[in-house]
């Protein structure tokens, strides 16, 4: 068996359970987010607030965007090692990709852990 250092999982089907598992993260909390949207009589700062300084909704979130981490790198690694030929501009690819990916989660991290209720 090969091993690729720029594979998130060890095999494919390990890349394959990875990406079904962090699909369900990100289908449930979108459903999450839609129906407190939809169920709030106004989102306003404050409801948002309230919402995002639970810590249950700050790991639910963190997890969410690790989620789509994983999800993207599987993905991006994916496409670019079926449609991307040449090694270098692959490899150049995968790195601004996965430098972004990475950047949302600390960006991500930073907005979100510091909430507190109003």
């Amino acid at each position: 068996m090969v091993s690729s250092a720029s594979t998130f999982g060890r095999s494919g089907s390990h890349d394959f359970i990875l990406l079904r598992a962090t699909a369900i993260i990100m289908a449930l909390y979108t459903i999450f987010m839609v129906s407190f949207f939809v169920s709030a009589d106004a989102v306003t700062y404050a409801s948002l607030t309230n919402l995002f300084a639970h810590l249950g909704m700050k790991i639910f979130t963190m997890l969410a965007l690790t989620a789509i981490l994983i999800h993207g790198w599987i993905g991006i690694f994916q496409v670019l090692t079926d449609y991307v030929k040449k090694v270098g501009l692959r490899a150049f690819l995968q790195f601004v990709v996965c430098v972004a990916l990475i950047v949302y989660w600390l960006v991500g991290l930073l907005v979100v852990w510091p909430v507190e209720g109003v």
